[in-house]
């Protein structure tokens, strides 16, 4: 008969670690966090807080070391995320805004940063790009049915309702002038 070997009893690393030990290890996770990928201070919170034996004092010390050091920083998240979103695909202030809600930015310093990427690059200017890449890959909308479906397409693009209803009513009188 074979006998049974008990588990290791000896206890788990977090309850052994020392309180330093513990704050390099989240120095050290924040920082692989961050090259991963950038992240909003919120972001980075949340995520440091799922282990084990990790404070939220500790957390924001790692965080203002963090922030002393240049690394995080949400204006400039904000910024740099809602530039990179526009110049990839036209898209609408109010999906932008969603998505920067999303990753927990404040809603002043998202504001801010949608104001300085429009001020940049015009929502009228995006629009016209996204109807033009529609068009190129769907053609013209010939019936009513074709010019909903742009319609749409722009507002879950996150577009004003105003600005997408003036340039599909634009587009539609145009085709069926000609």
């Amino acid at each position: 008969m074979r006998r049974r070997t008990t588990k290791n009893t000896q206890p788990d690393e977090t309850s052994v670690a020392s309180p330093e030990r513990i704050r390099s290890r989240t120095f050290q996770r924040a920082a692989k966090l961050l090259a991963a990928k950038p992240r909003s201070i919120a972001e980075l919170r949340e995520r440091l807080l799922e282990r084990q034996g990790v404070t939220d004092q500790l957390v924001d010390e790692v965080i203002a070391r963090l922030k002393e050091y240049g690394y995080l920083d949400d204006e400039r998240y904000a910024v740099s995320y809602a530039s990179l979103k526009v110049k990839q695909r036209p898209i609408g202030r109010r999906r932008l805004q969603q998505d920067l809600k999303m990753k927990q930015v404040p809603g002043a310093v998202a504001d801010e940063a949608l104001n300085l990427v429009y001020a940049e690059t015009p929502e009228e200017e995006l629009i016209d790009r996204a109807i033009e890449k529609r068009i190129r890959l769907r053609g013209q909308p010939k019936t009513r049915l074709e010019a909903k479906s742009l319609f749409d397409h722009l507002l879950r693009q996150g577009f004003a309702f105003e600005l997408v209803s003036d340039k599909v009513r634009r587009i539609s009188r145009t085709d069926l002038d000609e």
